[in-house]
């Protein structure tokens, strides 16, 4: 075999090897989610199987976390009750799981208000952004639930369509 050969052999398999990478879809076996629950106060996100805490993340919010999200870009994390509605295995922050914001109240504060409601809140990872800001800023999403890259990994498995979520002040 010729040198050429040789290395371009090696090289072919070395890509290979990096294609086969650990995956960022997991799987779960365990207990369904039936809730979960997010306390801003406490940046704290809990997954539930009827009463029992399976899994709690510490999270991170929009810029301004106090306080009802009242409209497009205010940098508010919404509060109230919503559910799991889609998700984005192409999202630029690792993985992402959408929240049914803006519900049937979120729209009519808004529009008391003359404001566009917004919309796009989900609980996502780090990704290459948020690394850099996470380590700047406890709070640094629009408006999202941020967690590591690894644990949205796992939320995304875990937490089916429908799953209702509550956040909290």
């Amino acid at each position: 075999m010729t040198f050429r050969r040789r290395n371009f052999l090696a090289g072919a398999l070395l890509s290979g090897l990096a294609a086969c990478g650990p995956s960022k879809f997991k799987s779960y076996s365990g207990p369904r989610v039936t809730r979960v629950v997010v306390n801003k106060g406490a940046r704290q996100m809990y997954l539930f199987s009827g009463n029992r805490a399976l899994k709690v993340y510490p999270i991170g919010l929009g810029t301004y976390p106090v306080g009802q999200k009242e409209y497009e870009g205010d940098g508010r994390t919404p509060e109230g009750l919503y559910y799991i509605d889609r998700r984005n295995p192409d999202s630029r922050y690792h993985l992402s799981v959408g929240i049914s914001y803006p519900n049937a109240q979120d729209v009519a504060r808004a529009q008391a208000k003359g404001l566009q409601v917004g919309s796009d809140i989900f609980i996502h990872g780090q990704g290459p952004e948020g690394r850099v800001l996470a380590r700047q800023e406890r709070d640094w999403t629009v408006g999202c639930i941020a967690v590591t890259d690894e644990q949205v990994e796992e939320i995304y498995a875990m937490v089916e369509d429908g799953t209702p979520i509550h956040i909290t002040p």
